[in-house]
């Protein structure tokens, strides 16, 4: 066939020459042929590739891991200190706070070892091995094995990730599990090894005064003066292997650890960034923007947006709620803000008129080629946006609002597992449906949940997804307002929150004490969470359908794309797998008249101060150093302290926490943020606008010394003058 014939091929993306932008989240195992290493030290770059990574040794890459579920850490000492941003750590701190120990608003420092705190359910994960299976997927699918749809599919790639742990050397080993990855629309394939450590204890973090400095206000914003770190650590049984908590466990011995620079940087100095993007879209068709405008981002600003107000009256008139919610409300409002500037950056930065350019000269290529794939494959793809954007909309309007938005409900399988029990009388069955119920509950009911503010949300949402949906989008239960509660929203979802087994306490153990078929049937829970599954599902399938073979459309167009742009560098999309990305330390003019530096300092936030906007409160202490300029040696040569700087990295989500290094490998800051003018940069690349904004590493350890009093986390460092 031709396509298996063209999957045969070497990729021509890996055939690349010098280029002049610093656009690229390159993949470690492609650095050697891709030439990486000419252009990163015409740059700046002092090492040698092999000191970034190697497969057949301890290398750069050795010190940089995955933290929980979507960030990026990296390992400052030799016994296993992480350093990440606050944001990502924010779930950790917000689990260990409460009214009586506030550390989102106090701050926690760790003096010793025995005061770091387990954190259940954190992990940190290091990638050990990385291997090409582009081969294998190609012949399986010439073997019949698999369709070259399906190829891209989890069940085959988890069969063949897991196949080739059971014939490795690493297959026992403690924390060990593989992953199978498409790249480049899956003309190449690649299995990760990766290690699991998940005895990860909170060592350090800074109040939020400092860690989400500027809040709402300032995300996505430069110049920005936020503090946004925090240090955990990763324990090891005695033999240095994952292992679960347990008090016998000890600071893991790491093979690699990060040198921690005080040289400064000047402009114009080279910085590289490598960290775990975790998702980018930059061969996305101008009518695929459309779609992610349109389908995705519009109907996201909406339901979050409405969310949020509810949220922030909550949490502004009650302690208790503002701990409860401070991630949730952190979480939602980072990409609504994100998709606010995507939206109005694709216009300002005429990404649709970009995008169309690439496909007019894609249509010369593809007719100077003479390839009947390239010539259709654009056209299919617009065929396929006009079916999917009704049903993207309703899907994103639904996800946002039921599984996002609302977090009430009953756990309805469970429920339908009693109800059989129950109708053949089996006494051990029922048990155990009640055992799981209690679970349920007591996941629905959790300490980061307060039934009254979900009701008030509920109040607002369950009404605006009827408006913005067509009615053949309504789950059943909308049925149910209309006629038993004469379209009064608020009068069902106070019954809801209310009467349901799930509602309170009293309800639950009046219904464990005699629980009936009727009981079940009746609650108004189990009919909200059964149909709006239903409904999920539908919507799914549905969305499914009109898909198509969009994957095999994009694969062809990348592939095409790469022989078009040949020799000029072209990386895959992110998916959450180790990437580098090199450029330099600069400033930029984001419009006419405006030119901004690219660092700032403590002064700025004393400019910012408002203490009567939570957002840009100052703590004392920080205040009084400020005052004194008691900086030590982490001073700028004029006597400021540096706060943030920018680079022209190329990062996304995923990078928050990544270590930012200098020329020498020698960590010099932590990213943490991209900048509102290039917010379309997922999409497309702007050379002029694309800034990473990343905490200087002198005040990450001027905030843990002189205001958390923390020497003894300064001195297991390698520290270099």
């Amino acid at each position: 066939m031709k396509k298996l014939k063209v999957l045969a091929l070497a990729l021509i993306c890996a055939v690349f020459s010098p280029a002049k932008a610093d656009e690229g989240m390159w993949l470690l195992q492609l650095m050697q042929e891709q030439n990486l290493a000419d252009r990163m030290k015409a740059q700046g770059l002092k090492i040698e590739v092999d000191d970034i990574y190697s497969p057949n040794r301890v290398a750069l890459k050795d010190a940089v891991g995955i933290f929980g579920r979507g960030c990026t850490g990296e390992i400052i000492s030799p016994d296993g200190l992480i350093l990440t941003n606050h944001h990502c750590g924010y779930d950790a701190i917000q689990q260990h706070s409460s009214v009586e120990h506030d550390y989102l608003t106090d701050g926690f420092w760790a003096k010793n070892r025995s005061e770091e705190l387990p954190t259940p359910g954190l992990t940190f994960k290091f990638v050990e091995r990385i291997v090409d299976v582009t081969d294998q997927v190609n012949q399986d699918i010439k073997d019949g094995k698999v369709t070259e749809l399906n190829s891209f599919g989890s069940e085959y790639l988890k069969k063949l990730a897991d196949e080739a742990l059971k014939k490795s050397d690493l297959k026992g080993k403690p924390g060990i599990s593989t992953q199978a990855l498409p790249f480049y629309e899956g003309n190449k394939f690649y299995l990760f090894f990766i290690k699991t450590y998940s005895d990860v204890r909170m060592v350090a973090a800074p109040p939020s005064s400092i860690g989400k400095f500027g809040g709402e206000t300032d995300n996505w914003m430069w110049p920005r003066h936020t503090g946004d770190f925090s240090m955990f650590r990763i324990y090891a049984d005695k033999n240095g292997d994952p292992a679960p908590y347990s008090a016998e466990n000890v600071p893991l011995k790491v093979k690699k650890h990060l040198a921690i620079s005080l040289k400064g940087l000047q402009e114009g100095d080279y910085a590289m960034i490598m960290g775990f993007p975790g998702s980018t879209s930059r061969y996305l068709t101008q009518s695929e923007v459309k779609l992610r405008m349109d389908g995705t981002n519009t109907p996201r600003i909406q339901v979050r947006e409405a969310r949020q107000d509810v949220l922030r009256k909550e949490m502004a008139a009650s302690d208790k709620v503002r701990i409860q919610y401070a991630s949730k409300f952190a979480s939602s409002s980072n990409y609504w803000k994100n998709s606010i500037g995507m939206n109005k950056a694709i216009v300002d930065n005429r990404v649709l008129e970009t995008k169309a350019e690439q496909e007019a000269n894609f249509a010369k290529f593809a007719k100077e080629k003479n390839n009947a794939d390239y010539a259709s494959v654009v056209a299919k793809i617009d065929e396929y946006v006009t079916r999917v954007t009704p049903l993207a909309k309703q899907l994103t309007y639904f996800t946002e609002t039921f599984r996002s938005g609302i977090e009430f409900g009953a756990t309805y399988l469970i429920f339908d597992n009693l109800k059989v029990a129950l109708e053949k009388n089996k006494k051990k069955d029922i048990e155990k449906a009640l055992e799981q119920l209690k679970e349920g509950y007591a996941n629905v009911h959790n300490k980061d949940y307060d039934h009254e503010v979900d009701r008030k949300v509920a109040k607002v949402l369950i009404p605006l997804y009827a408006k913005s949906v067509p009615a053949d989008a309504l789950p059943a239960f909308y049925e149910t307002i209309k006629t038993k509660y004469n379209g009064d929203y608020n009068a069902y979802i106070d019954a809801l929150y209310d009467t349901s087994i799930f509602s309170n306490q009293k309800n639950f153990d009046a219904f464990l004490a005699n629980p009936t078929l009727e009981a079940i049937n009746n609650d108004l829970a189990v009919q909200y969470s059964t149909s709006k599954n239903e409904m999920l599902q539908k919507l799914y399938e549905d969305y499914d359908k009109a898909c198509g073979d969009i994957d095999l459309l994009h694969k062809t167009y990348v592939r095409g794309l790469c022989e078009m742009y040949a020799p000029t560098p072209k990386a895959p999309d992110a998916n959450f797998t180790i990437r580098l990305t090199y450029g330099n330390v600069k400033s930029y003019d984001p419009k006419d008249g405006v030119h901004y530096k690219y660092y700032t300092t403590l002064k700025g936030v004393m400019e910012k101060e408002d203490p009567n906007n939570p957002e840009f409160v100052v703590p004392a202490k920080l205040k009084e150093l400020y005052a004194t300029k008691n900086y030590g040696h982490y001073a700028l040569p004029n006597g400021e302290m540096p706060t943030c700087f920018l680079t022209t990295n190329d990062i996304t989500g995923g990078n928050s926490g990544s270590p930012v290094m200098n020329g020498n490998g020698e960590l010099i800051g932590a990213a943490f943020d991209g900048n509102w003018e290039s917010l379309s940069g997922d999409i497309n690349f702007d050379n002029n606008l694309q800034r990473c904004i990343a905490v200087d590493i002198r005040y990450v350890l001027f905030i843990v010394e002189k205001l958390g009093g923390c020497k003894n986390l300064i001195d297991e460092m390698t520290i270099v003058e």
